[in-house]
């Protein structure tokens, strides 16, 4: 989940490694540092802090030197200071290293060298790495990049790394396990980074690492080996993002602008998929293998978080439209409780990443069991994207802001799409599929008529910012999009909340419920509107403070709630698409007006890729 970069060429490093980790800063926001090789030294800077800390301590001094690698922290060894900060360095103070993911057996690797009289100076599993390479190379008398191959046989983990050395200005070399890396091509300079966020603006030729790679890097030319030492040929690949997309635009904030682009974003999304003359869906990416999906006796979603609650409504749908039977687990317990898989199953695996470690074991194991897999991604060349049968790109472009929000509401469009692909000429006849696809393609449109709604909740917002607790209710399709609301709310106002099933409320959660507590119903005028509103009145009975989300043209619901927020009407199996955008807003303005980081929030990075 830490983000790295690295540098080799003609231009000075440092400047371009700190803008590099303001780009990879959603990340990971503990602490940050860089390391630069100029004039035969090596020079290591890193504190605790955000990115701009250190640029500020750096302002009159930046390092001299074509070279180097930079990391931006999220703790998982060591809590976030100064000393645990990376870029680590061997005990010669020749080489520094730079590392995302976790060491497993760390403790008996440290322990091992302690006795060796390596000394450690630092909490991270990583001190163990940088060690361990440098005992090996000790012992062996081998070059840098042949030490770190063999030192990485040794180790059990994941780990994205970079290394740069002293004793040799023209080498970068880095490796993934597990963690994310690309590779730049430039002209006669190449870059390193988790993501490809701090590439984008230089070149747009990109190498993807895979696991089990470590890649030599001159400003002559690179190679990528295997770790048992194979050459290896490397596609070179074109990104599809511009710099205009990693930027904010103008908005204070990455997630209020990631927000107020999901109509293009579903455009985007929906664009050449949706073919309504002749009444069809057209996913290229699943053509080869549609027959075994249409022949699935179950299929299974795995994911994380709001990719999970995507999951979840793609559960509904693809029950109501193509009638297979759908599980939606957890990625995170997935693979460890040994799961049932039979030959006529299929694992859809769901991450805006495509980098979501859970998520990428879940593929594994289902890959391990001989099942099809599917992955649902946003990022082109990401491990997941990579490593399932077949899948859709998400094509909304790069999310920024760490709490997910036009990647939801495109997980859920493709899982739609596929619902009504697996259902067309089965279960739903032509005229059904033509007034679903209708349906579907006038929801950008809708999304943007929602969006005209952010001042009135900007205001609502303001009644609601010092609540200690939230309630976040709704039935059918619109139940995980209440688990949706309260995530967003906790993960950036650090308010307290839940969401429900409307009816469980009465199963526990009512004991809560008192005119200190905001409850937000989802109240759509569907088959559920009526028990919707008896459970409104339970409220209100009990003092709680309502808000609403309706249909326009509603008023029922006026004299029992304190706020009605009133969106576009649209099919039931649609309505996520709407309802969720006023409780992103809810959650944006609430954290904004609390003075929170809205776009770092604490202890969150963007894509966990450690488990």
């Amino acid at each position: 989940m830490c983000g790295i970069v690295g540098y080799i060429g003609h231009r000075p490093a440092a400047e371009l490694l700190l803008n590099g980790l303001k780009r990879l800063e959603y990340r990971g926001y503990d602490s940050a540092g860089i390391a630069v090789v100029g004039d035969g030294r090596l020079q290591v800077y890193k504190q605790k802090g955000k990115v701009n800390d250190l640029a500020a301590a750096l302002r009159e001094r930046l390092p001299e030197g074509t070279l180097g690698i930079g990391h931006t922290r999220w703790a998982t060894h060591g809590e976030p200071n100064d000393v645990n900060a990376h870029p680590h360095v061997s005990s010669d103070g020749d080489f520094a290293l730079v590392h995302n993911g976790i060491i497993e057996n760390y403790a008996a690797l440290r322990k091992r060298l302690q006795q060796k009289g390596y000394v450690f100076r630092s909490e991270t599993d990583t001190e163990a790495l940088v060690h361990l390479i440098d005992d090996v190379r000790r012992a062996t008398g081998l070059p840098l990049p042949e030490a770190v191959r063999q030192a990485l046989t040794q180790v059990v983990g994941t780990y994205g790394l970079a290394i740069v050395s002293a004793s040799d200005p023209d080498l970068l070399i880095a490796a993934r396990k597990g963690s994310p890396l690309i590779l730049g091509v430039g002209e006669g300079e190449y870059f390193l980074a988790s993501d490809a966020a701090p590439i984008v603006e230089h070149t747009r030729q990109v190498v993807y690492l895979n696991d089990g790679e470590v890649v030599i890097v001159r400003r002559s030319g690179y190679e990528v080996r295997t770790i048992d030492n194979v050459l290896l040929e490397k596609e070179v690949h074109e990104l599809e993002w511009d710099l205009e997309q990693i930027e904010k635009g103008g908005y204070p904030h990455f997630m209020l602008k990631e927000i107020m682009e999901q109509p293009e974003a579903l455009e985007n999304c929906l664009r050449g998929r949706l073919d309504l003359q002749h009444n069809t869906v057209k996913l290229g990416g699943l053509i080869d293998v549609m027959d075994r999906i249409w022949a699935a006796d179950r299929i299974i979603i795995c994911a994380c978080g709001t990719s999970w609650h995507a999951g979840l409504v793609g559960e509904y749908l693809i029950e109501e439209f193509a009638r297979i039977p759908v599980e939606v687990e957890y990625a995170s317990e997935f693979r460890y409780r040994n799961p049932v898989l039979r030959p006529n199953d299929v694992v859809i695996a769901i991450s805006q990443s495509g980098e979501t470690a859970d998520t990428l074991a879940a593929v594994r194991e289902a890959k391990r069991q001989g099942v099809l897999t599917l992955g649902i991604c946003n990022v082109v060349g990401s491990t997941i994207a990579r490593e399932t049968d077949a899948g859709v790109y998400l094509h909304v472009g790069p999310e920024i802001g760490v709490a997910s929000t036009k990647a939801f509401t495109a997980q859920v469009a493709v899982l739609t799409m596929l619902a009504l692909k697996l259902a067309e000429g089965r279960t739903l006849s032509e005229a059904e599929m033509a007034q679903a696809l209708r349906a579907l393609a006038e929801i950008p449109d809708k999304v943007r008529q929602v969006l005209t709604l952010d001042e009135e909740i900007r205001r609502i917002a303001h009644v609601y910012r010092y609540a200690s607790n939230f309630l976040y209710l709704g039935r059918g399709y619109n139940f995980p999009v209440a688990l949706e609301g309260a995530l967003k709310l906790k993960e950036i106002s650090y308010i307290h909340a839940e969401g429900y099933p409307a009816a469980e409320m009465k199963h526990g959660p009512i004991a809560l419920i008192d005119r200190f507590m905001p409850v937000v119903f989802i109240a759509m005028k569907d088959r559920t509107y009526d028990k919707v509103v008896s459970n409104i009145e339970e409220v209100v009975a009990r003092q709680g403070s309502v808000i609403a989300i309706t249909d326009e043209g509603n008023g029922e619901l006026d004299k029992l709630c304190e706020y009605v927020i009133r969106i576009p009407p649209a099919p039931d199996f649609l309505t996520p698409l709407l309802t969720v955008i006023p409780l992103q807003l809810l959650a944006y303005h609430i954290a904004v007006m609390r003075g929170c980081n809205v776009d770092q929030p604490r202890n969150l990075a963007k894509s966990v890729t450690v488990e």
